[in-house]
């Protein structure tokens, strides 16, 4: 485990002065004191101190190192913050026996609380101490807001759950980032009907589910996470997954999602559907932008077909530019839909629009096989789904390039990345590569420099840039490599 806490290490700059902070510890120390068991009274008088008290408390901080095992839900009021040190845990009891949706952390009021920052400590959701319930049945979710606004999860660890490390519902202005997630039941984050939400610089293993779950939320950003899957039975679902369902839901438009490394996940990369049955509604699921990622070896779950990079069915106009897909089992790209699902499609068409994207080494999946490897597929063709590629590269994919597709420009050639095998998708070049550390030149140059879509932007790369953005997920970015002049 020693691991993950890398990122909860890092020491917390604190917005309140050592008067305006109660401390709870472990060794007599603090105004309030735990022994190790039912140590959420403890805490609970502290957040309840600062909650009655809004003009002289703003934080409880757990001092470490020290495991304050609960038996029931810590309750977090407005305007606090609950923090720790890096080697304080939280930690659910053996054998709770607690209902299901009973979370460990939990606002004060059923109307919502507002002003919530949660940081810097680990959260250890004790599987094998509770083993009786199953994973993802909405057990032990380590924190589950609703009616909640402008709430900061970040800095935290959070391990060997039954549930999701943040469930939050109904909520405005979400902000989760530089969390360590590792085994959890269910998703890292999972927002449901909620507004203005960002997930960033996350570090994320799935278990059971997703690691970044979107449903029937809105303008929403998520960039610059790794997120991949230990490899097991129970490894979960997607890296990512965007959902609209239910009825009535309203607009999924801004959903943008960059800069991210999904790899080695059991389901596909990223998974974007839609299910909502309000015919008022249920074309409003549209606009997703997916640019700049990185996806490899997605989609290794022997036992279903729904498997691959990014797998979509019921948005309109997806946007899947400038990534680089290397290795993925069954297609980097698919309209799609999982086993025994058949929705009714309405609207006039769904496209699927994949520009300057580089498309590699596509695998057969492991679950029946036979005629899967392509770069990209569209299996609803049928059912009002549209493919439009323009500017990718193509190589080196197990039976073909694309199917039932519309191709525009599009090139069939090695992209000569830095280092494949390390996944190091730089382009080669001549003129100088960014290599982590420096610009070094190569003997040989890419085919995809210079190659993308000519209209689209080069302002961020560096010169010489040939005018014309590179293929891959460094076009446009101040690493991409340069061009001959």
């Amino acid at each position: 485990m020693v691991g993950f806490f890398l990122l909860a290490s890092v020491p917390t700059t604190l917005c309140a002065t050592s008067s305006s902070i109660v401390y709870v510890a472990g060794d007599g120390t603090g105004k309030y004191n735990c022994d190790g068991k039912d140590d959420q009274v403890q805490i609970n008088q502290a957040l309840k101190l600062v909650a009655n008290n809004p003009t002289k408390y703003t934080t409880v901080h757990l001092k470490g190192p020290f495991t304050y095992v609960i038996d029931d839900t810590i309750l977090i009021g407005s305007n606090t913050i609950l923090e720790g040190d890096s080697s304080a845990v939280i930690k659910l009891a053996n054998n709770a026996g607690w209902v299901a949706m009973k979370p460990l952390i939990k606002q004060m009021s059923s109307s919502g609380n507002s002003n919530i920052v949660v940081r810097g400590f680990e959260i250890n959701g004790n599987r094998n101490g509770n083993s009786k319930v199953s994973l993802g049945d909405g057990y032990y979710n380590m924190m589950y807001f609703t009616k909640c606004n402008n709430v900061k999860i970040y800095n935290m660890c959070m391990h060997d759950g039954h549930g999701d490390g943040l469930r939050i519902k109904y909520g405005k202005n979400i902000k989760f980032y530089k969390n360590r997630i590792y085994k959890l039941g269910h998703d890292g984050l999972f927002t449901i009907q909620c507004k203005n939400v960002k997930a960033w610089k996350n570090r994320i293993s799935c278990r059971t589910n997703s690691g970044l779950r979107i449903w029937n939320s809105n303008h929403v950003k998520i960039y610059g996470n790794i997120i991949d899957s230990f490899y097991h039975w129970s490894a979960g679902g997607p890296g990512i997954q965007i959902e609209k369902g239910g009825t009535g839901t309203g607009l999924m438009t801004d959903i943008s999602i960059y800069d991210n490394i999904i790899h080695n996940t059991y389901g596909p990369g990223i998974w974007i559907f839609n299910y909502d049955t309000n015919p008022a509604t249920k074309n409003y699921g549209k606009n997703v932008l997916i640019h700049n990622n990185v996806f490899y070896s997605t989609g290794t779950n022997p036992s279903i077909t729904w498997v691959g990079g990014i797998v979509i069915s019921g948005f309109r106009n997806t946007y899947i530019e400038n990534n680089v897909f290397d290795g993925i089992y069954h297609v980097a790209i698919a309209n799609l839909y999982p086993e025994n699902y058949h929705p009714s499609y309405t609207a006039s068409v769904y496209a699927t629009i994949a520009r300057n994207n580089i498309i590699v080494n596509t695998l057969k999946r492991k679950k029946s096989p036979s005629g899967t490897g392509y770069g990209v597929i569209n299996y609803l063709a049928s059912k009002n789904h549209k493919i439009y590629l323009q500017y990718n590269c193509f190589y080196k994919n197990a039976v073909g390039n694309y199917k039932s597709c519309t191709s525009l420009k599009d090139i069939r050639v090695n992209p000569l990345f830095a280092s494949q095998t390390k996944h190091d998708y730089h382009l080669k070049s001549t003129t100088g590569r960014w290599n982590g550390k420096r610009w070094v030149k190569d003997t040989v140059i890419s085919p995809c420099i210079d190659t993308g879509h000519p209209s689209w932007s080069y302002s961020n790369e560096p010169k010489p840039n040939g005018k014309r953005i590179n293929m891959g997920t460094y076009g446009n970015t101040k690493y991409a490599s340069k061009s001959k002049s």
